[in-house]
């Protein structure tokens, strides 16, 4: 007969018993989530627009795993528009409860409903007037009791041999958190320039920087009419240093570009270049780009046209500045 081992014990369980206990901690917490969409219902509707109606700041709270569960709800709502902060509990009754204001919204978090520290918060929280969004895996406890809107995240058991280590309960209240941020943000209107705006130093960031925000413009523009006499816009060319330049009407819409490539197949084919206009002499019908474009979407369009530069212009030709591939490149697009 063979002893089962403690459960603290190490023990080399083979290849085939890892796999096994791992796809089932997998099991377990994708129930957890999916049992929460059946038990969806207006207190989650609540909670949102308890969120979005919110004048002051996001607070959230909780101990131990619940607390970092917190901290990551936090952040996320704070990188999607919605201010907010996490609070230690246990920190906030030594001292940190004055940043509780009456305008502020509570987000708390307790599996058992029953947390000392988290319970602790309610009677400033009460007094002050913030409202309370609490979600916890006990419905009828204390906490849920005293909270202006619950929502609940119970799960059948953890994924934890032993039920002990919160895993499928921190899982299920992260993905609560999740769905909350995300209802918000669509509510919200937060929108890809937002997003952009938020994270200017991270890959995402980057990747949704608008053309406006990264094209060349005023005096660092390279345009010309198009009756400039070829040795202008030559000088113009060499002076701006793009390789190119925009060739505008006399009201400033678009009406061709000259790159570099142009003067060489036209130089290959006459002599005569120098004696002409910048009319007879551009590319009508050059790609161009709104200025809302989004930095990856106009490195898409350089590299399946072959091009280096792109004109800016607004819905009626009005050239309003110009994107090359170096800008890109400082982004760290590639």
């Amino acid at each position: 007969m063979t002893a089962t081992p403690d459960a603290g014990a190490s023990v080399n369980l083979g290849d085939d018993v890892d796999l096994r206990l791992g796809r089932e901690v997998l099991r377990v917490e994708a129930a957890a989530i999916t049992a929460l969409i059946d038990r969806l219902d207006q207190r989650f509707a609540d909670a949102v627009n308890t969120l979005n109606a919110c004048t002051g700041r996001v607070i959230v709270t909780g101990m131990g795993k619940s607390g970092i569960i917190s901290r990551k709800i936090a952040a996320t709502l704070s990188s999607t528009g919605t201010p907010a902060f996490f609070l230690h509990p246990a920190e906030a009754v030594h001292g940190d409860l004055g940043v509780i204001q009456a305008d502020d919204v509570v987000v708390a978090l307790s599996h058992t409903g029953e947390t000392n520290e988290i319970l602790r918060l309610l009677e400033t929280i009460k007094r002050v007037g913030a409202r309370v969004i609490c979600l916890t895996g006990a419905p009828d406890s204390t906490l849920a009791q005293a909270a202006d809107v619950t929502l609940d995240c119970q799960v059948r058991s953890e994924a934890c041999p032993m039920n002990l280590v919160p895993t499928a309960s921190t899982t299920a209240a992260l993905a609560m958190g999740d769905a909350l941020a995300m209802t918000l943000l669509v509510k919200k209107g937060f929108s890809k320039t937002d997003f952009a705006g938020l994270h200017p130093g991270g890959g995402l960031g980057k990747r949704l920087l608008r053309a406006d925000r990264l094209m060349h413009t005023g005096d660092a523009l390279p345009i010309v009419v198009v009756d400039t006499p070829m040795p202008t816009v030559l000088r113009m060319m060499s002076d701006k240093g793009h390789g190119m330049t925009c060739v505008s009407t006399s009201d400033g819409r678009l009406a061709g570009v000259i790159t570099d490539g142009d003067l060489r197949r036209r130089l290959a084919r006459e002599h005569t270049v120098r004696d002409r206009t910048a009319g007879e002499v551009m590319t009508t019908a050059p790609h161009t780009i709104g200025p809302a474009t989004l930095a990856a979407q106009a490195l898409q369009i350089m590299e399946a046209h072959r091009i280096t530069s792109l004109v800016v212009v607004d819905d009626g030709t009005q050239v309003l500045g110009l994107l090359h591939l170096h800008d890109l490149w400082r982004t760290e697009l590639f």
